[in-house]
């Protein structure tokens, strides 16, 4: 039976407007009404998840940062967080400017999180949108406050708790660079790609080796004395895939990848702009159908 539901949050428990569908919204209540726990498993930052969750009334803590920070919504209590070290963290930052990428650096995982960045290339119109929709999210005043600007990443890393670093552009080039800090770090780290192709905009986040949605949900499990076959977990992109075949049940949004919804024992349902969360929600946990 279903104790714990992990849904992904952009483009599975939002539309494509960024809103909460009331279909969605009926159906998350339903089930823990139900007696399920329900969680937003998502590569935002905790400051960034926060405000949907607070919305939903989600009775879990919150898996953030791709798996890196389990963190409840309300209380802002810390249940659990992966951190880099200073020494990854500086040869991370070190790869990718020497391969060209403009690095994002998160920390403060015992507070509402803040995100350091030197540099913004030019032609990096992907991350200068992500920082005004970081500011934007929360009003300027309070989103510049979780965003920092400092002169030089290197010479401040040692002094900050890191849970993980992201660098984003177009698709061709973070595949490259992917690839790139893969032959380099071999299994030293975990790196998750969020691939947008229509938008031709790739995210590499770059996490401790014990990070990922899948690690955060085994571990919200374990707390709550679960196995994956109490699990039923939803998503639509890569970044979801650990968490996806770690679970018992395993539901794939009609807006997922071609590759994600063919992929063998997972479920398929509605889009995100269908009420895909609902539907799910209404066939395994409310009516309790075998996957």
């Amino acid at each position: 039976m279903i104790k714990l539901l992990a849904l992904d949050l952009d483009g599975t428990t939002l539309d494509s407007k960024g809103r909460v569908p009331d279909a969605n919204r009926a159906a998350i209540r339903a089930a823990e009404a139900a007696g399920v726990l329900v969680t937003i498993a998502t590569g935002r930052r905790f400051r960034d998840a926060q405000p949907v969750g607070i919305d939903l009334g989600l009775n879990a803590p919150l898996i953030t940062h791709n798996g890196g920070l389990l963190k409840y919504a309300d209380s802002e209590e810390t249940v659990h967080c992966s951190l880099l070290t200073t020494k990854t963290s500086l040869e991370v930052v070190r790869v990718g400017k020497e391969f060209g990428g403009d690095a994002l650096v998160s920390t403060d995982p015992h507070g509402l999180g803040t995100l350091l960045y030197d540099r913004v290339s030019n032609d990096n119109i992907p991350l200068k949108k992500y920082l005004r929709w970081s500011e934007g999210l929360h009003g300027d005043e309070i989103g510049r406050s979780g965003v920092a600007h400092v002169p030089r990443l290197e010479d401040i890393l040692g002094d900050h708790e890191i849970v993980h670093i992201s660098f984003s552009g177009c698709c061709e080039a973070m595949h490259e660079l992917e690839a790139t800090l893969k032959a380099e770090f071999l299994n030293g780290v975990t790196i998750l790609a969020t691939i947008y192709p229509s938008l031709d905009f790739t995210l590499l986040d770059i996490l401790p080796p014990d990070a990922s949605k899948g690690h955060g949900v085994a571990k919200l499990a374990e707390i709550n004395d679960l196995t994956a076959e109490n699990v039923m977990a939803m998503g639509d992109n890569f970044n979801d895939l650990e968490m996806l075949e770690w679970a018992g049940t395993a539901v794939v949004m009609g807006n997922a990848d071609a590759k994600l919804r063919e992929m063998p024992n997972f479920n398929t349902t509605l889009s995100n702009d269908e009420g895909g969360v609902a539907a799910a929600i209404e066939r395994f946990i409310l009516n309790q159908e075998n996957n």
